[in-house]
């Protein structure tokens, strides 16, 4: 009795070249739009000659913009709200950081509030976002 292949076997091994090409080009898409995903709420930082501080967790962004908007990461919430959302946001989280980035054109006294509406829900640290002077 002779089989029907000629005595050929089937190959039984996996070609991995095309899943490689498929995981470089991946890689390069993830490598070229990372940095675009990072953005966040766009403001005119003011800029100072201080130096970067490095934290252990990611602390949170509350970014005020020139218009009065108030926006936690990329969220907008009411001034009114900001407290209550604070606080429950830190309740969960261990380092009670947050970084205020403010656009170089809002009012002082704005800022001073929302300033003050952040230590009342209990922030430990707060950081000034500015960029470096030229």
């Amino acid at each position: 009795m002779m089989s029907k292949n000629n005595g050929k076997r089937f190959m039984s091994e996996i070609n991995v070249t095309p899943f490689v090409d498929v995981m470089l080009v991946l890689l390069i898409i993830f490598m070229v739009t990372a940095p675009m995903m990072i953005e966040g709420v766009a403001v005119n930082l003011p800029q100072t000659t201080a130096k970067s501080v490095k934290t252990s967790e990611d602390p949170l962004i509350l970014t005020v913009t020139k218009e009065g908007g108030i926006f936690l990461e990329r969220t907008e919430i009411k001034p009114e709200e900001l407290e209550n959302k604070l606080r429950s946001i830190l309740k969960y989280r261990d380092d009670n950081e947050i970084l205020l980035k403010a656009d170089k054109d809002v009012l002082h006294g704005f800022v001073v509030r929302v300033m003050a509406g952040m230590k009342r829900a209990g922030v430990d640290k707060l950081g000034i976002v500015t960029e470096p002077e030229d």
